[in-house]
């Protein structure tokens, strides 16, 4: 069985229980980045297993097909990534997806996700929203990629590197307009914080003093009526 494990997104202390027992019991781990995953075995004193396998962008088919080949012979394998959920802007949808066509039997652990923790500690709306992932690097590809969530009532989460922030924020807030939104830096970490204003407001704020950290980003969805709840 391939089994999904999702790993903490900062404190090691979010590592399921389940997860942790998978670990020790699986033959082989396919994971983003070997050391990281190595460390967090080392922190749970769990034993190396047979096999540590490379499972990151750039091999992932070469990869995926060794993994897909012990799981037909039977072996038991965990995908991990670096933190939170593999295959959310990940590796690892690629070896779900093939696993499911050969009918290979899949499952997943659950535990800590960056864009759900971010949602919640948001403060917006939580009803319905929709995660974009990383939005793209160049400046026109970046324009569309706003302009088309312009009409969605829907919260929007996405992620983006510290040395990008300011430029995407004010890019979504030329798209968007003065929405509501919240800035979750180094979330689970010691120095977890929330910035929350509008758009342009944590646009000209991280221009003026660049984050570090891992980052997330939720933005209100659009109102038809002044007074309304975002949706």
């Amino acid at each position: 069985m391939l089994h999904v494990v999702a790993t903490p997104i900062g404190n090691l202390g979010d590592l399921s229980p389940r997860a942790v027992e998978t670990l020790r019991s699986v033959s082989a781990i396919a994971c983003e980045d070997t050391r990281r995953t190595w460390q967090l075995l080392s922190h749970f004193g769990i034993p190396r297993p047979q096999s540590m396998i490379s499972y990151r962008e750039g091999v992932e088919e070469r990869a995926g097909e060794r993994i897909l080949e012990m799981l037909r012979e039977g072996a038991d394998v965990a995908l991990c990534s670096d933190a939170g959920y593999p295959g959310v802007s990940d590796p690892g949808f690629r070896l779900v997806r093939s696993a499911v066509a050969e009918g290979l039997p899949v499952t997943v652990l659950p535990g800590p996700s960056a864009c759900v923790t971010a949602l919640v500690l948001s403060g917006l709306p939580t009803s319905s929203w929709t995660f974009l992932g990383f939005p793209p690097r160049k400046p026109g590809a970046l324009a569309r990629f706003f302009s088309d969530e312009a009409e969605s009532t829907h919260t929007l989460v996405f992620y983006e590197s510290p040395f990008r922030l300011a430029k995407t924020l004010s890019a979504a807030a030329e798209a968007l307009g003065p929405r509501p939104a919240a800035v979750c830096l180094e979330l689970t970490k010691m120095h977890e914080r929330v910035a929350r204003g509008t758009l342009p407001e944590l646009a000209s704020q991280f221009e003026s003093s660049p984050p570090k950290g891992e980052i997330a980003v939720v933005v209100g969805g659009l109102t038809r009526k002044k007074n309304d709840d975002l949706a």
